[in-house]
């Protein structure tokens, strides 16, 4: 029997080397330790190919490995601290961070700074068209010095990943600026849920076709937190 969250591969229709099995951790393992996309592009094209899927099995693909990128490692967590953890999260999904005290963001996922335990904190995170999604969001509970945010063009980011976010108590305390650009799923729920980021000082909200009663959601914000700041480029 396969085993559960693997999938199977070989070199191609016709050949003759053995089927490949992959498990989920050892797949996340083989991508991040790649440095060229053609590495990447020459081991999922054999993969997709051999069944010629449709146009659904490609985003069913993609959607199961975001998922296993987004999927929580609490042993992790406890075993390296929730900073390096979250970075490790963060950067397979293809986001950045920027740690306290230091100017220059970290993107590279095989550069990420060793040291003793907890000594580099997250203090920014730019999530610019990256896959993180609800799923992941328990890795944010330990983070203390979170103080900006950017979800930009984040096809997963919905009002639950909000709701969780401002319901961070972690983040209710930290959290000053945040933006939120183009991400098409957030609603007019998702962004009333951020009055409780009682800390939120900044807030830049552009191109978000999901608001469809855009005066009445910011006037509520306004009224719950009347010191909020906001920029708005919304249509």
């Amino acid at each position: 029997m396969r085993e559960r969250g693997t999938i199977r591969c070989k070199g191609g229709s016709g050949s003759d080397e053995p089927v490949v099995v992959l498990s989920e951790s050892r797949l996340i393992l083989f991508f991040l330790h790649q440095k060229s996309v053609m590495l990447f592009a020459r081991f999922v094209h054999p993969l997709l190919t051999i069944q010629k899927p449709s146009l659904g099995g490609y985003r069913h693909f993609w959607s199961w490995l975001n998922a296993v990128f987004n999927k929580v490692d609490y042993e992790r967590i406890k075993d390296v601290g929730p900073d390096r953890a979250a970075s490790e999260w963060l950067l397979r999904c293809g986001a950045r961070v920027r740690y306290l005290g230091l100017e220059r963001w970290q993107q590279d996922y095989n550069g990420l700074p060793t040291g003793p335990l907890g000594k580099y904190k997250i203090q920014a995170i730019d999530a610019t068209e990256s896959c993180i999604m609800h799923r992941g969001f328990d890795y944010l509970d330990g983070l203390e010095h979170v103080q900006e945010m950017k979800l930009c063009k984040c096809i997963y980011i919905e009002d639950a990943c909000l709701e969780r976010l401002s319901k961070t108590v972690n983040l209710q305390r930290s959290l000053l600026r945040m933006e939120i650009i183009s991400c098409g799923n957030v609603t007019d729920r998702g962004i009333i849920a951020l009055n409780k980021l009682k800390s939120l000082q900044y807030l830049f909200l552009s191109n978000l076709p999901g608001l469809k009663d855009k005066q009445a959601t910011l006037e509520i914000l306004r009224t719950a937190r009347p010191s909020l700041q906001m920029e708005l480029d919304l249509e």
